[in-house]
């Protein structure tokens, strides 16, 4: 045999031998760990970029909506009753005797207790012949008033149910200036006829408010003030912090027309929860 020959045929197995070493090194060789992405994970929303919508709002609103319920009151009203009448423009004159009429309302709660504990305004449910709470997944239940405290603009319901929905009550002392705050709650809830709740986002703009008493003798103390959006129907929802923890019971806002200017107030939920044990 040719030396030339025998020089290529070495050639050629000294290839194939290389290629099958490569081919053992790499079958054997261990394998990296996939990097979590959010792909992994089929039920994440994502947009048309593949980049996450889910975000620390989100997951906190998730936590919380389904604990936030819809406070339906029937109240009665004791008004003066009057007859029309034809002389001129006086339009209408007395007659003796109130009339009671019935007037239905709404405000907002949350489930704080499995056993059913639901905190929410006094104002709410004050002078109530009848309170109905819904929930988020469409159940109703009739609620037993358990307490209420005037002064403080406080009440705690009760529902008769198992497998309730609980929001985490959180801890208002350390509360910072600045940091996001999430309202929850049923705002207008008697025109949407929905029990699901609406979430407004903003921040707290201050901390241990002083508000002089309003006409009922109501005091409200080291309130938190927020520019998170509250309006009707808000009243005895949860402010929430971004961990998905109560940090506050909206109350009332400031403004001249009804609407929301971005002057909310919160019963500090410290404050709360030492009512609620007293109740």
């Amino acid at each position: 045999m040719k030396l030339s020959h025998i020089i290529t045929l070495g050639v050629i197995i000294l290839i194939i031998n290389a290629g099958i070493s490569l081919i053992l090194i790499n079958q054997f060789r261990p394998r990296p760990a996939p990097i979590p992405t959010i792909f992994n994970d089929p039920d994440t929303p994502c947009d048309s970029t593949g980049i996450s919508r889910q975000n620390a709002i989100t997951r906190a609103v998730a936590e919380v909506a389904p604990a936030v319920v819809s406070v339906n009151v029937i109240k009665t009203q004791i008004v003066r009753g009057r007859i029309p009448s034809n002389f001129g423009f006086f339009g209408f004159f007395d007659f003796f005797g109130p009339v009671r009429r019935q007037v239905q309302s709404i405000g907002s709660g949350v489930i704080y207790d499995p056993e059913g504990y639901v905190i929410t305004n006094a104002h709410v449910v004050k002078g109530a012949a009848d309170i109905k709470i819904v929930l988020p997944d469409q159940r109703e239940f009739d609620a037993e008033l358990i307490g209420i405290d005037d002064i403080h603009d406080i009440a705690k319901l009760r529902i008769r149910s198992s497998q309730l929905p609980v929001a985490r009550l959180g801890n208002s002392d350390n509360l910072m200036v600045g940091e996001w705050s999430i309202a929850l709650g049923n705002p207008y809830g008697y025109l949407m006829n929905d029990s699901q709740p609406s979430v407004t986002v903003g921040v707290i703009s201050a901390l241990g408010r002083n508000i002089s008493q309003d006409q009922g003798g109501s005091q409200y103390l080291n309130m938190i003030q927020t520019d998170t959006a509250i309006n009707q129907g808000n009243s005895g929802g949860p402010l929430v912090n971004i961990q998905g923890e109560v940090i506050g019971i909206n109350t009332f806002i400031f403004s001249e027309t009804g609407g929301s200017i971005g002057l909310g107030f919160a019963i500090p939920i410290n404050t709360v929860k030492d009512l609620m044990a007293a109740l």
